[in-house]
């Protein structure tokens, strides 16, 4: 059975850092996978954030491009989220999700970031 397990997020200060990372169980060799954060704000659609490819390659929304860095540990089946500069509008529950597993997606976890 595949599964994404999500953890880190909480509170941050506008400006602030914080990582989230995000491990696939069942016996797949995750490094062949793309793999994906999206978040969904208040009141808003969920949106694709960052995807990371096998090869390593990665991809921003333009909203925040240059601030967040989608990373990847294929022995730990793992993919993370570091996100610095930290806004307001940042504040939402982001998701992982692996497309080539279209119903599966983590159980979302909470940023806000509020001073």
């Amino acid at each position: 059975q595949v599964q994404l397990v999500e953890s880190g997020g909480g509170v941050v200060a506008p400006g602030g850092s914080t990582v989230l990372s995000c491990t696939l169980s069942g016996d797949w060799e995750f490094n062949l996978y793309e793999m994906e954060w999206h978040r969904q704000q208040p009141g808003k659609q969920r949106e694709l954030v960052a995807e990371i490819y096998p090869s390593g390659n990665t991809h921003y929304a333009n909203a925040v491009k240059g601030r967040f860095t989608i990373s990847r540990d294929n022995r730990a089946n793992t993919v993370y989220l570091k996100m610095d500069d930290l806004k307001v509008e940042d504040t939402a529950v982001y998701y992982c999700h692996g497309p080539y597993w279209p119903q599966v997606w983590g159980q979302g976890t909470q940023v806000t970031v509020s001073s």
